[in-house]
């Protein structure tokens, strides 16, 4: 029997911190010792942090999981042009105190789970000096191709912003890839744009981990009063809720979802139907820019959508989603795109309907587990066309009201449980790899 695998989990913004990208380690902690890991968690004090608290992920953490958490500079430097992100603001405190336990303590491993891809530097820099190998968690593409195929499409932050920062990407990435020794990864897709990039990282392991689902959730989520929802589910009305952000790359998906309402939905259908889309954007409490609601407007759909561009809460959205009478998963038009925001649907147990890419995993996922209708698009499809399609997969026969069979078996290696096995032994088989690769190319100096 293999002794338990030390890690150092690092997460930036963790629970309280309601940020998306701290929602895997917050899932797997629970599994982890059973699945032979002892960890340690290093978080960023959720202060110095934009994200919105929810204190009640923090509340079901496992006690003997120890979480360090380092102050870096405070919200008022984020001001200063280079500091606005956390991990520039953090970089320090967190090497300072992440070399105070590698060097006070055995670690066999750290593992860096987070979309602030500046802290994945820690990696790096903490091999150099304890020798501890490192793997990464690509929640997100580092390098994002997807603005240079699509100039035409305005990137999060405008154009000079997402600049800079895609040119700094550009040089990190290749010099921390060469000495990590394995990747996790939402989606495959980004491991082989990773490749495409640089051929010599096909030699790091790597393997696909998709969020995983927790039921746990919904055991622990408790009361939520009908007053904190988003709307009134007594009110004899039909809501159908979407959670996650918006942008111009779900325009695909979004105007055949409103062609199929707006040309197929009966009248007595759109008299009681009303679709909320909540948390559609990552800018700061109202200062977010709406992008689904002038679409439905085009489509003279204004009555029947509502869009907050605010986030949720995690115990707010699970809620919300369990008070739906329907939910909506919304796709990207980019072939690599997994939504996170599936697995807690599926395990909402509501009529689902996904509208995804023809090559995303979701439309495979779906296809196999059950759950919900899933309708693939093609990018370039005209709503006319998959305004027919969904209406055909959706509307007809009122399969928005019949919630689909999830099948257990099939669903179970996606479950929190199954994926921190999956991971343990990933991790275990990453110590045996050599971590050095070839000389950096010409072209990344």
């Amino acid at each position: 029997m293999r002794p338990p695998l030390r890690i150092l989990l690092v997460s930036p913004r963790f629970p309280p911190s309601s940020a998306a990208d701290s929602q895997r380690l917050r899932m797997l902690l629970p599994h982890f010792s059973s699945a032979g890991v002892q960890a340690d968690v290093l978080a960023v004090d959720p202060a110095c942090s934009a994200n919105p608290l929810d204190p009640w992920q923090a509340e079901h953490l496992p006690p003997e999981v120890p979480v360090h958490r380092v102050r870096g500079r405070s919200l008022r430097w984020a001001r200063i042009p280079g500091l606005g992100n956390l991990e520039a603001r953090s970089f320090g405190a967190l090497a300072r105190t992440g070399s105070r336990l590698l060097s006070s303590r055995r670690f066999d491993l750290v593992y860096i789970s987070t979309t602030a891809f500046g802290s994945f530097g820690l990696g790096p820099l903490w091999k150099r000096r304890h020798g501890v190998p490192f793997v990464l968690d690509l929640q997100d593409p580092w390098v994002n191709d997807y603005y240079r195929q699509h100039p035409a499409v305005r990137p999060p932050g405008g154009r000079l912003k997402y600049a800079l920062a895609d040119r700094l990407h550009r040089r990190q990435e290749p010099r921390v890839l060469r000495q990590c020794s394995g990747l996790t990864s939402v989606s495959a897709a980004y491991v082989q744009q990773t490749v495409a990039r640089w051929p010599w990282a096909a030699s790091i392991p790597a393997v696909t981990l998709p969020f995983p689902g927790s039921a746990e959730d919904f055991e622990h989520l408790g009361a939520i009063a009908p007053s904190q929802l988003p709307f009134d589910p007594a009110d004899g009305l039909l809501h159908w809720v979407s959670i996650g952000r918006g942008g111009a790359d779900l325009t695909t998906a979004l105007e055949g979802l409103f062609s199929a309402l707006a040309r197929h939905a009966p009248a007595e259908l759109q008299a009681r139907l009303r679709l909320h889309f909540l948390g559609t954007s990552y800018a700061p409490a109202g200062r977010g820019i709406p992008s689904i609601a002038p679409i439905a407007a085009r489509f003279g759909l204004t009555d029947l959508v509502e869009e907050s561009t605010d986030r949720l809460p995690l115990s707010l959205t699970l809620a919300t989603l369990r008070a739906a009478d329907a939910l909506l998963v919304i796709g990207s038009d980019d072939p690599g795109y997994t939504a996170s925001k599936l697995y807690p649907c599926l395990l909402a147990r509501q009529p689902l309907l996904a509208l995804m890419h023809p090559q995303s995993s979701v439309v495979e996922l779906i296809r196999r587990c059950g759950g919900g209708v899933v309708v693939p698009l093609a990018p370039g499809e005209s709503s006319e066309v998959s305004g027919d399609r969904i209406a055909a997969a959706w509307l007809a026969g009122d399969r928005y009201g019949q919630t689909q069979p999830l099948e257990a078996a099939a669903f179970g290696p996606h479950t929190a449980a199954a994926q921190a096995r999956t991971l343990a032994a990933f991790l275990h088989a990453c110590l045996d790899q050599p971590s050095d690769r070839s000389p950096l190319p010409a072209s990344a100096v």
